[in-house]
């Protein structure tokens, strides 16, 4: 089987973000240099094998499209959560790959998390196992930031700059009233803690925010919370507890994903149930959920670009010949800058980045200077976001194959 580098396709894949389309766009700009034709994937490596692929060639040049579908939240082309088998020899690599040679495709960009670089590995593996001239590159997202090899993740950014924000706002709401309350805010993130971190930046900044700051990597009891509050209660009346939805309490319901993660939820009202049932004050929960991830109205402006640029270095890599390789952050010493290298993906799949354990201050209901360093250049700067009719002008990706796109 033979293939040509003329041709490349694109998919999505895993939970979305504020800026997976920035990175999208990225891929978009810097194909439109090196390939006849970009195809989309619909809904990833599961609308590839239904044969649902979309020309995004017509995109090509086209740059006010190109920057609504950068500030645009969700994934453009869908996703999926499609666990390739570990056996090679499934006839679904031939599958996949039967299509890639009819299209006359011979790069595969898959942005995604560690499950999704699990499907750069396999896929990569099994085109050098059987000769095939095919390039796979892995595109990094996830606003968990747990992704290994990179110092950060396209859409930690807009989701820390998301989360922080609505924590200093909430404090301001909680703090108009003079009764003795808790507020608790439960953040996403699963095993790590990164997006927990950022809640606490307002406080860090303006000394008002998040009080506590409960994270996966600090280790977790019940005991230790009512034992904080009831300290904290004595100094005052309005307690703000950020709390992330995977520190250890059994609290995972629901069924398992193709990966085996299991859906994540209710810590945040099991410590409201069991502090009015232990302490008796005013308390109420918060999930903040999806918004962390589709809050496209606040997006950093540090985030989307960054995420456009290693779309295109993604480009860059894949015309050097390499594969199964992820595009990754290198940040520079001194001044807040970043550069793109290239990591195997076999190293990033299935692995966890988390908080390391400096980030958090001895007492583990909190974060060090050492962290907010880190976070604080990712959530700088704001996007120009054009509205109508007051609301968010969003792209809108076409169905079918080709077409044009429009703004809606």
């Amino acid at each position: 089987m033979g293939f040509s580098k003329l041709n490349a396709i694109v998919g999505q894949s895993g939970g979305p973000t504020s800026a997976i389309n920035a990175t999208l766009r990225g891929v978009i700009e810097g194909a439109s240099k090196k390939f006849n034709k970009l195809y989309g994937m619909r809904n990833g490596i599961s609308g590839l094998l239904e044969n649902r692929i979309t020309d995004l060639t017509y995109l090509y040049n086209e740059d006010e499209l190109l920057y609504s579908l950068s500030l645009t939240p969700a994934s453009a082309l869908g996703s999926c959560r499609f666990k390739l088998p570990s056996d090679l020899s499934s006839p679904v690599y031939r599958e996949i790959f039967d299509i890639l040679y009819k299209n006359d495709i011979g790069v595969f960009f898959y942005i995604g998390g560690n499950d999704s670089m699990d499907t750069v590995d396999k896929l990569s593996k099994y085109a050098k196992l059987n000769s095939l001239d095919v390039i796979i590159i892995g595109v990094p997202k996830t606003i968990d930031n747990d992704l290994i090899l990179t110092d950060h993740c396209p859409g930690y950014g807009s989701c820390a700059k998301y989360v922080a924000t609505t924590v200093y706002e909430v404090a301001r709401d909680i703090a108009s009233y003079k009764l003795p309350s808790v507020t608790f805010v439960e953040v996403m993130g699963r095993e790590s803690g990164w997006i927990g971190c950022a809640s606490a930046l307002s406080k860090c900044y303006f000394g008002v925010g998040a009080d506590l700051v409960y994270l996966p990597e600090a280790g977790f009891s019940s005991g230790r919370v009512l034992g904080d509050l009831e300290n904290m209660l004595k100094q005052k009346n309005d307690i703000l507890v950020s709390i992330s939805e995977g520190v250890s309490f059994d609290t995972a319901v629901g069924e398992e994903d193709a990966f085996g993660h299991k859906a994540l939820s209710g810590i945040g009202k099991t410590l409201e149930l069991l502090v009015k049932r232990e302490i008796g004050c005013k308390v109420r929960s918060i999930e903040l959920n999806l918004p962390q991830r589709c809050a496209a109205h606040l997006v950093s402006k540090t985030d989307i670009e960054e995420s456009v640029l290693i779309g295109k270095r993604a480009v860059m890599l894949a015309c050097a010949e390499n594969s199964g390789k992820m595009a990754a952050f290198v940040r520079a010493q001194g001044e807040y800058s970043v550069s793109v290298d290239m990591v195997d993906a076999s190293l990033v799949a299935n692995a966890i980045k988390c908080v390391p354990r400096d980030y958090i201050n001895k007492e583990g209901n909190f974060i060090t200077d050492k962290c907010v360093e880190y976070i604080s250049p990712l959530i700088k700067g704001e996007m120009d976001i054009k509205y109508e009719m007051g609301l968010p002008r969003h792209f809108e990706m076409p169905d079918g194959n080709g077409g044009m796109a429009c703004i809606k």
